[in-house]
């Protein structure tokens, strides 16, 4: 049966208490809708609820709760019990909740998300032996700094790490002591064309998107992909973190913090982009209109914000798309580089040759060899 997660707007007289008798109140009921309670979260600074349901659908949770005490959540979502796990490390009742009739439990599902990159001029799973060993011992250091933080890895791919942290210093701490080992990675092999990037944003497990954490996500990876600097917090991390570090002094020049008119640039431009890309017509001008400025404004916040030229930004996004399909389909150059939105097949080579230090037919024969 799928697993639902919902979440709960509550006003500020709701408490740990009020939220416990509720669920009690789903329990007592559950089985006529056909929905097993496996277990809730609540959140009393930022006044959120968010329960986890095995359940047939969306409308038998709703006319559950409608039918204990009337309380309907905001929004529903469908969920993978691991994935929760791996985020919100549980998915049943926590041991040391309080041991009375209303099973109170007080714990936030708040989470403070990592993303890491590790970045290079092709796919990490190519180099030497003596590249391969060395990216094996720090992904060995990687994972011990995780643990010293207390952070959850969800997802790793290649060169891609996917985080959950409890606290946000934690996050924090933990992206410096990995830059740490990153540094000791390069000087193990000599080599100055793979770099590091770290983006860390915070929030809740349910939005109004359709996953778990997608909001903080995106935002992560966007910061992680496109801003400029080694590690890239998000407004809400940054003010977190100087609420709990009142007495400690953050390295401002180690991070590059953006602000929300900044969050919300990014992900503007990174929306239109998205669904624009792979037009051979799309031209720079095109941006002002949808992004509400105009072209003089727009290059000079890409400027500051990912550090290059937008004529430059959107060439390399194609670049990495591009890359993306040489690892995993079967396409060739000519179609690549249509697909991608370049005008022409040598100039999409030229453009490739420039980035990533050979030719597309020399990278695709490396990889099949």
């Amino acid at each position: 049966m799928p697993i639902y997660m919902d979440r709960h707007d509550v006003s500020e007289d709701v408490t740990a208490e009020v939220v416990a008798d509720l669920h009690q109140k789903d329990l007592k009921i559950q089985h006529k809708f056909n929905c097993t309670g496996l277990t809730y979260w609540f959140d009393d600074n930022r006044k959120t609820a968010f329960c986890l349901y095995e359940a047939p659908n969306k409308e038998a949770i709703k006319e559950m709760h409608e039918q204990a005490h009337g309380q309907v959540p905001h929004q529903i979502i469908e969920v993978e019990a691991g994935i929760v796990d791996s985020f919100l490390s549980r998915i049943e009742d926590p041991e040391n909740s309080e041991n009375t009739a209303l099973n109170i439990i007080n714990d936030p599902a708040f989470r403070t998300i990592m993303v890491m990159g590790l970045k290079g001029r092709s796919s990490l799973r190519n180099g030497s032996p003596l590249f391969r060993s060395s990216l094996k011992n720090f992904n060995e250091a990687f994972l011990k700094v995780l643990d010293s933080f207390d952070g959850k890895l969800v997802k790793q791919t290649d060169g891609y790490f996917l985080v959950s942290f409890r606290s946000v210093s934690n996050a924090v701490h933990a992206a410096f002591n990995i830059r740490s080992q990153f540094k000791n990675f390069l000087d193990d092999i000599n080599e100055n064309r793979i770099y590091l990037k770290i983006g860390i944003s915070a929030g809740v497990p349910v939005t109004e998107k359709d996953s778990i954490f997608e909001d903080c996500i995106i935002l992560a990876e966007r910061m992680c992909e496109f801003v400029k600097g080694e590690i890239i917090v998000s407004s809400e991390v940054k003010d977190l973190y100087k609420s709990e570090n009142s007495n400690t002094i953050i390295k401002i020049e180690s991070l590059n913090t953006l602000t929300l008119d900044d969050e919300f640039f990014l992900n503007h431009l990174m929306d239109y982009v998205d669904s624009t890309w792979t037009d051979v017509n799309l031209k720079v001008t095109d941006f002002s209109r949808p992004l509400g400025c105009s072209k003089s404004k727009l290059y000079h916040r890409i400027k500051f914000l990912i550090g290059k030229s937008p004529i430059t930004f959107i060439k390399e996004y194609r670049l990495s798309k591009a890359l993306q399909l040489m690892n995993k389909s079967s396409r060739n150059i000519s179609e690549i580089a249509f697909e991608t939105g370049f005008s022409s097949p040598s100039y999409f080579s030229k453009c490739f040759r420039k980035r990533y230090g050979n030719s597309p037919s020399d990278y695709l024969h490396s990889k099949l060899g």
